[in-house]
């Protein structure tokens, strides 16, 4: 009688995949995007703190501005990291789905038919790393869209398309 493999115990041990097979991640070059927008926003951020804290006399050492500000901008990297990782799309002949989070999760699902148009977006970095901002907008109040950045430049006109071309089908019908 054989031992059991403690690979395959710990195999089975290991919770389920969060992710049907179907949705899709984002490219690995988006990565770089996510982690630097969000490094920099945070790091912006913790300057503005430390210039209200140096109004406000508040600072306690001189390193301490710098310190918090590194600190500030590694967080932002780790965190967009972790968005990266964990935003996932889909699109199937309901519509466009996107998972984000992981500890507070969220999904958005847009049925075809309520998609009202579709924007592309590319700024000056995205169109470096060859991406797109992928706007759907619905119907309901002008700040009714949902937006995935980091997409593959092919993927997001390719999304764009077949739900535009989903949108004329349901208005023949």
């Amino acid at each position: 009688m054989n031992a059991p493999d403690i690979g395959d115990s710990l195999q089975a041990m290991a919770p389920t995949a969060r992710h049907d097979d179907d949705w899709q991640p984002l490219p690995p070059r988006a990565r770089a995007l996510y982690i630097l927008s969000t490094a920099l926003g945070l790091g912006a951020a913790a300057l503005l703190g430390v210039g209200v804290m140096s109004l406000s006399r508040l600072h306690l050492l001189a390193y301490f501005p710098l310190f918090f500000t590194l600190a500030a901008i590694a967080a932002g990297a780790l965190y967009g990291n972790r968005r990266y990782v964990n935003t996932r799309w889909r699109l199937n002949a309901d519509g466009f789905a996107l998972q984000r989070g992981r500890l507070w999760q969220v999904e958005t699902r847009v049925p075809g038919s309520r998609v009202q148009h579709l924007d592309l977006k590319r700024g000056p970095i995205e169109r470096y790393c060859r991406l797109a901002t992928l706007v759907i907008h619905t119907a309901g109040t002008r700040h009714s869209s949902v937006s995935l950045s980091g997409l593959d430049e092919h993927d997001a006109e390719r999304l764009r398309d077949r739900l535009a071309s989903q949108t004329d089908d349901d208005d023949d019908a």
